[in-house]
Formats: C-alpha cells, sequence, structure tokens
C-alpha cells in the first residue's frame, strides 16, 4: 500500500463537489495539496481547512482556467516552486451541458466543454509528465464517468467528452508505465454535486439517477485517495453501474431499444408527432 502522507497531490477543479471533497480527505492524509479552479476565494477557503485539519497536511490554491494553456503551465510552475514536485495529478475539473445535440450551443455548450473535459485533461497531463518522468515515478488520475462507457441520449458531447478521456488514459498508461508513472480512470455514476445545476437538464419524465444510487462527493474523495494507495487502471462506482456497463456491452440492442422507448420518444413525443414520425 503506498504511503500518502507528504505526497505533492494537484487537484483540479478543487473548489467545489468532488474537486474539494478530495483534496480535503488528501488534507486528512497529511498529503500536500494544490488546489486549481477559476474560484479563488473558494480555493482559500478549502486550502486553509486542509491546513487546520492538524494533520500535518500543506496546500497551495491556485486559481486556473482548465481551457487555457497559459493558466495550466503557471498552476504546474507554482505547484513545482511551491513543493518541488509533483507526484499526484487528479484531473477533475469538467462540466457537462446536456440536451438533444442540435440544441447545444456549438460554442458555450460544444467548444467549451470539450476544451475543459477533454483538452484541460490532456494538456495538464502534458504539462506535468515530464517532471514524473524525470522523477521517476508518479500517479496521473483521471475523473470520467460512467457516461464514458455506457452513452445515452442527451449526453452526446458529454459523453463524447469521457469516451476520449478513457481512450487518452489507456495509451497513456501503456507509455509512461516503464517510468514508473501510474494512470487511473475512475468512472462514478451519479454523484450529489453542482452538475445538475449547471448542465441545463430538461426532462418530461423526470428520469435521474435514484438518490439511493448518488454518490457523495467524500465517497468518490476516499475512492480516489484509496487508488493512490492501492493503483487500478480504472474502477466504475457503485456496483449497479457495472451492471449497467456489463448490459451495454452484453446486450447493446436491447439497450438501445429500452433507452429510445423509455426515454427518448417520451422525451420527444411532441416533435415526433410534428414531424409525423408518430
Amino acid at each position: 500500500m503506498a504511503e500518502v502522507r507528504n505526497k505533492v497531490v494537484v487537484v483540479t477543479g478543487a473548489s467545489s463537489g468532488i474537486g474539494e471533497a478530495t483534496a480535503l480527505e488528501f488534507g486528512r492524509a497529511g498529503a500536500k495539496v494544490v488546489l486549481a479552479a477559476r474560484r479563488l476565494d473558494r480555493l482559500t477557503a478549502a486550502a486553509q481547512a486542509i491546513e487546520a485539519l492538524g494533520t500535518g497536511a500543506e496546500a497551495l490554491a491556485v486559481a486556473a482556467d482548465l481551457s487555457r494553456l497559459a493558466d495550466i503551465q503557471s498552476l504546474v510552475a507554482q505547484a513545482q516552486n511551491r513543493f518541488g514536485r509533483i507526484d499526484v495529478l487528479f484531473n477533475n475539473a469538467g462540466f457537462g451541458r446536456l440536451d438533444w445535440l442540435e440544441k447545444l450551443d456549438p460554442v458555450q455548450d460544444i467548444e467549451a466543454q470539450l476544451a475543459v473535459n477533454v483538452l484541460g485533461v490532456i494538456q495538464t497531463t502534458r504539462q506535468v509528465l515530464p517532471l514524473m518522468l524525470a522523477q521517476r515515478g508518479g500517479h496521473i488520475i483521471n475523473m470520467a464517468s460512467v457516461a464514458g462507457l455506457v452513452a445515452t441520449p442527451t449526453y452526446s458531447v458529454y459523453a463524447a467528452g469521457k469516451f476520449a478521456v478513457r481512450g487518452f488514459s489507456e495509451a497513456l498508461r501503456r507509455e509512461v508505465a516503464p517510468w514508473g508513472v501510474r494512470v487511473s480512470v475512475l468512472y462514478p455514476g451519479g454523484v450529489a454535486t453542482e452538475f445538475g445545476s449547471h448542465a441545463g437538464i430538461k426532462r418530461k419524465t423526470k428520469a435521474t439517477t435514484p438518490a439511493w444510487m448518488r454518490l457523495s462527493p467524500e465517497q468518490v474523495g476516499r475512492t480516489v485517495v484509496g487508488l493512490v494507495r492501492r493503483p487500478r487502471a480504472s474502477l466504475v462506482i457503485t456496483w449497479p453501474f457495472r451492471f449497467t456497463v456489463w448490459l451495454n456491452q452484453l446486450l447493446p440492442g436491447l439497450v438501445d431499444w429500452t433507452t429510445v422507448n423509455q426515454f427518448t420518444i417520451p422525451e420527444r413525443r411532441e416533435e415526433l408527432e410534428a414531424a409525423g414520425l408518430l
């Protein structure tokens, strides 16, 4: 089991939700935590909370927009200048815009989403990787989603981004293994965060992840710290979503039929009737 204490950990998207909860979990384990996001006031408060834990943890708050390469380069430089190394990178920053593809704004909903969810992950990893290769060790943990394994209607762009993270992570894992650098991908299902309030979800069926299946940010944070202690290439949480992934792989036609008839048609009934398709 790998020791977490005194490891230098960079957490992106750390101003709220999973990122903030994970940063606090690393703080409880005595790590040196670099918190990155756009909202500096929230980051500063979280950094102060980490240093007040009494575990010997240290924290550095860095304002950064992960869609901007200059901000990413500044983040990595500040982390290196403060702590001299980076042992763990948790690529968590991201957001979703969920709607039918033709209704998504080409720039605000599509380009902006992929700029953070895909390019932000790749560019941040690209800036950190030379340090880890020189150290002959490190751990990159990329936040995906069950949507990166099972794509559902209104998630077209979000799922595309998470599928991209999946492919990027798999290739990178095989590139850097000889240097002792590990790469993990985490696939959570529904999590109780701000995601839904920003995603623009409009559903006539009110379909959503049942409350009993939703994870808390703290549960995800503990899982991320657990991945550092016991590395795995990928992990789907929790078990009901593993069944969903298995069903989608084994019986994709059944999943298609069920999704279209239980979700797509009820959600788009008025449009389909107006087009003479029902």
